[in-house]
């Protein structure tokens, strides 16, 4: 108990999960690119652990059979309720936690004995990359609500991940599009004219946000026929009934950014320049689209095999 208090007295902040999770989201959390999956992923932690639990009494036992316990519950996708979360999700979920602690710390939490937190880490398969086909497009463009629409074709013209395809009209910088992005960082995008044309015709629409959709049910305080901002949730909802109403599947909304890299190497040919595009930090992650190069790569291998063959041959006459 002496220990305890001294702890509390040094780092001048409450030991419960319960408050540290608080203090983390006001100070830090909440102004994150993924906010309102980080408050989710939060909660997650609170409802194993306890809101009681004191951080310095989380131990290694704790994490494994909380990533236990999270491996076990099943996606919300409406067309794969019956599958597990990804391990992706899971250490997702684990990182959180490793966050709270990494902020305790911060404020003078010493910890005895912190979780080895890469011995909880789930192995996470290679990331695919998956393309839009042009009879998928159509299929999609088939069924699509009008105001939906500049929002997804946004995605495809920018490749930017959801939530930061979610704009507000002052991150719209003159030639360029800036904001936060995953981690945190600085995203910029050019306004190229096909992003231009789309932003053009949303002027009016809403004084802060730049995608909306018009409420077709006059529901939870919204009045039926007006605009309102669209959110991540509701985007997630309405992707997934219109992959069901197009027919189209194994399609993700992450997809349409691997769609846009795929496009932008195979007419760059530039893996740098599409790291840029993509703000990745590190080429090694870029590299997953090399194999859109394997065509250019053979047919630069056949035009030395033939050079060679031409000098052989001019060796030879001489």
């Amino acid at each position: 108990m002496r220990g305890l208090v001294a702890q509390i007295e040094q780092a001048k902040t409450s030991l419960r999960l319960q408050d540290i999770a608080s203090r983390y989201w006001t100070e830090h959390g909440q102004h994150l690119a993924g906010a309102p999956n980080t408050w989710t992923l939060v909660g997650v932690v609170l409802e194993y652990l306890g809101k009681d639990k004191l951080i310095t009494d989380i131990t290694d036992d704790d994490v494994a059979r909380f990533v236990a316990w999270r491996r076990g519950h099943r996606t919300r996708n409406l067309e794969a309720a019956s599958k597990f979360i990804s391990p992706h999700t899971v250490n997702h979920t684990v990182t959180t936690l490793r966050k709270l602690f990494t902020r305790a710390k911060l404020w003078g939490v010493r910890f005895q004995y912190e979780p080895k937190w890469t011995k909880h880490l789930l192995k996470v398969p290679t990331e695919r990359v998956r393309e839009l086909s042009d009879d998928e497009a159509d299929k999609l463009d088939a069924v699509m609500r009008d105001d939906y629409r500049p929002f997804f074709n946004f995605a495809r013209a920018s490749g930017l991940r959801l939530n930061e395809c979610l704009l507000k009209w002052n991150e719209v910088e003159g030639k360029q599009i800036v904001k936060l992005g995953k981690g945190g960082k600085r995203v910029t995008v050019p306004i190229t004219s096909e992003i231009a044309d789309i932003l053009r015709s949303l002027r009016g629409h809403h004084p802060e946000h730049v995608f909306t959709y018009v409420c077709e049910r006059g529901e939870h305080g919204r009045v039926r026929g007006e605009r309102y901002p669209l959110t991540y949730g509701g985007v997630q909802t309405y992707w997934q009934r219109l992959r069901k109403h197009s027919g189209v599947k194994g399609l993700r909304f992450h997809d349409l950014r691997h769609d846009f890299a795929t496009r932008l190497l195979r007419e760059t040919g530039n893996l740098r320049l599409v790291q840029k595009a993509l703000g990745h930090a590190s080429i090694k992650t870029t590299t997953r689209y090399a194999h859109v190069l394997d065509h250019e790569i053979a047919e630069a291998m056949e035009r030395v095999a033939k050079s060679r063959h031409k000098s052989r041959h001019h060796l030879k006459v001489v």
